[in-house]
């Protein structure tokens, strides 16, 4: 089965569309309002109309309290929320099967994992004290290898077109998370690489 493939930091229409027909089958939103890709409320549905029912949408939040991130996702119409911040258990678990909870330190642990037993999934992301995803920064994806979860895990960090088969097979993920690797600036997808991305799936870990 081929792995899931998010493409994160999407701030235009037409790159939405092009990552929805090439195959993605997530598109992330980012709604933290320091991220150099941060989108207005408008301009997320605007996105997640233009692509309704081809793909699904991911909002990126930061310490957002769960009773805004709810409002704001049903305004936008988002199927999911991506946490990458410091949010208890308690309010991750309000979102039930509609959150997926980053893990932004190493190593993850089952500890970490038994935490959130109600979301749909996790997401490992590079270590930074400063940036809540987009580092272009890859880890060591061996870590992630003998980890056991009952829900999906997704890595992110530097993840490109040249090493996610790579990136793939050392961390035995579900999926990635694609944001930096297939830009020309940020928030400004390339067609080219995006397409170089699920041609390099296609031919299956390495």
């Amino acid at each position: 089965m081929r792995p899931l493939v998010k493409i994160c930091g999407i701030t235009r229409v037409h790159d939405a569309m092009i990552a929805a027909a090439l195959g993605a089958d997530f598109l992330g939103l980012n709604l933290f309002p320091r991220s150099p890709r941060s989108l207005s409320l408008g301009k997320a549905r605007e996105i997640a109309d233009a692509v309704r029912g081809q793909v699904r949408t991911v909002g990126v939040f930061v310490n957002t309290p769960s009773r805004e991130l709810m409002a704001i996702m049903d305004t936008i119409g988002l199927d999911f929320a991506q946490l990458h911040g410091d949010e208890w258990p308690d309010e991750v678990a309000v979102l039930g099967k509609r959150a997926i909870k980053v893990f932004r330190s190493l190593p993850v642990t089952p500890v970490h994992i038994a935490r959130h037993p109600h979301v749909w999934g996790f997401l490992v992301d590079t270590p930074s004290a400063k940036l809540f995803g987009g580092t272009g920064i890859t880890w060591d994806w061996r870590g992630l290898r003998e980890v056991r979860s009952p829900k999906p895990m997704i890595i992110a960090g530097g993840i490109s077109p040249e090493n996610v088969r790579r990136a793939l097979t050392e961390s035995a993920a579900d999926g990635v998370d694609v944001n930096s690797g297939v830009e020309v600036s940020p928030g400004v997808k390339d067609p080219r690489r995006m397409k170089m991305l699920f041609e390099e799936l296609k031919r299956g870990r390495t």
